[in-house]
């Protein structure tokens, strides 16, 4: 017997503002009961586990080491510029003359998390 992941649990000084600005970044609905005001909420994204936002009375005070990776299905600079735009801020630029790497940002909270090249970006690269 194994265990399955049920969520990934995101500590967060408001819960439901944080989920918001996930769920515009992923393109995925917020729970259907979740509102403003609620201690905890979900992102549910369409398979695998769900993203839950605790609400926790102490900011964030150091780097995580836990993190999201994402995948754009745009150009990665597209991708960076659209969060940028939502809220995100540039924390590290990892990407590479060459056009390889990637970009951390920060989601409004803090919390970084990683843009990486689009499976087209990566096709360019290696032709």
């Amino acid at each position: 017997m194994v265990s399955v992941v049920q969520n990934v649990a995101i500590d967060c000084v408001d819960a439901y503002q944080l989920a918001r600005f996930w769920s515009e970044v992923l393109g995925c609905p917020l729970h259907p009961e979740d509102g403003p005001g609620e201690l905890e909420t979900e992102v549910m994204l369409p398979e695998g586990p769900r993203l839950h936002f605790n609400q926790v009375p102490e900011p964030k005070t150091v780097k995580s080491r836990l993190h999201l990776c994402l995948r754009p299905e745009t150009s990665r600079e597209e991708e960076v510029e659209r969060l940028l735009n939502l809220g995100a801020t540039l924390v590290a630029d990892r990407r590479e003359p060459d056009g390889a790497g990637w970009a951390v940002l920060a989601d409004p909270e803090g919390n970084e998390f990683c843009v990486l090249l689009s499976e087209t970006d990566r096709a360019a690269m290696s032709s």
